[in-house]
């Protein structure tokens, strides 16, 4: 996800123009090495902050579809973080600089967010909002000029910025959709197919559901013929829940005190 970030705000500074001029911009740290060994006007968006916003955090977890319209995995839900970015501008003038730090507000208080069009990875495909903001210190960060004194250099005029962008959650895969139904098989002790069977033969199985359940439509319905069957009490339920068995005509009905009709 922070390659992402660091491509986004490249894209979204190039795309204004900032690297017209030959302006590079790198996302170097600016140590004092560094700022020796540059040759050409550089914006440098330097990266010295990742924090979590624990407000945001959440359980759960979402379903991904395949294109049949099954589920094809579960997506755990994203946590956001915090960027904090050092944005500073070199040259061999201080007027220079301050035009091209100048270019960099511009650019970046135009938009609270980062477009979607310059979203790459793993951020274009959550669709979430990648926010920005260059008015605030976040919490829990150290300031800027705890920053320089890291770095080893000169306190400089520098843009902090703050991304807030999601990090997608784990992926895991959904068992396939069952498409056979249950099979039992029973045998006694001893018999071909049980447990303590020496032999390990296996007996014919039932299969616990109607013939053609898996059709579209067919569900637990029957024909009218497998209905008749079941009714005269023959075999059509074979392959059902429960194999046919006769059934005996209803009791007759008595009576009170009267002979059985």
């Amino acid at each position: 996800m922070i390659h992402e970030v660091d491509e986004a705000l490249r894209l979204l500074l190039t795309g204004a123009g900032l690297c017209e001029g030959g302006v590079e911009l790198v996302f170097d740290p600016p140590t004092r090495d560094w700022a020796a060994r540059r040759n050409a006007p550089t914006v440098s968006v330097f990266l010295h902050g990742i924090r979590e916003e624990a407000a945001r955090r959440q359980a759960g977890e979402s379903a991904q579809f395949a294109d049949d319209g099954t589920i094809a995995a579960r997506l755990a839900v994203p946590r956001w973080f915090e960027l904090a970015y050092l944005v500073t501008a070199w040259t061999n003038r201080p007027q220079d600089e301050h035009r091209l730090l100048s270019d960099v507000l511009r650019c970046l208080v135009r938009h609270d967010c980062v477009p979607p069009a310059l979203l790459t990875g793993s951020l274009a495909e959550l669709g979430l909002t990648v926010a920005l903001d260059t008015s605030a210190r976040g919490e829990n960060t150290p300031a800027v000029s705890d920053v320089w004194s890291a770095l080893g250099g000169e306190l400089k005029p520098s843009v902090d910025l703050r991304v807030l962008a999601p990090l997608s959650g784990a992926r895991t895969p959904a068992a396939p959709a069952v498409t056979d139904g249950l099979v039992v098989r029973a045998a006694p002790p001893g018999a071909p197919g049980a447990p303590d069977a020496p032999d390990g033969e296996a007996v014919p199985g039932r299969r616990l559901r109607y013939a053609g359940a898996g059709e579209a439509g067919a569900g637990d319905a029957r024909s009218g013929e497998a209905r008749k069957g079941d009714a005269r009490g023959g075999d059509a339920r074979a392959d059902g829940f429960a194999a046919g068995r006769d059934r005996p005509p209803p009791p007759g009905r008595r009576r009170r005190h009267g002979p059985e009709r």
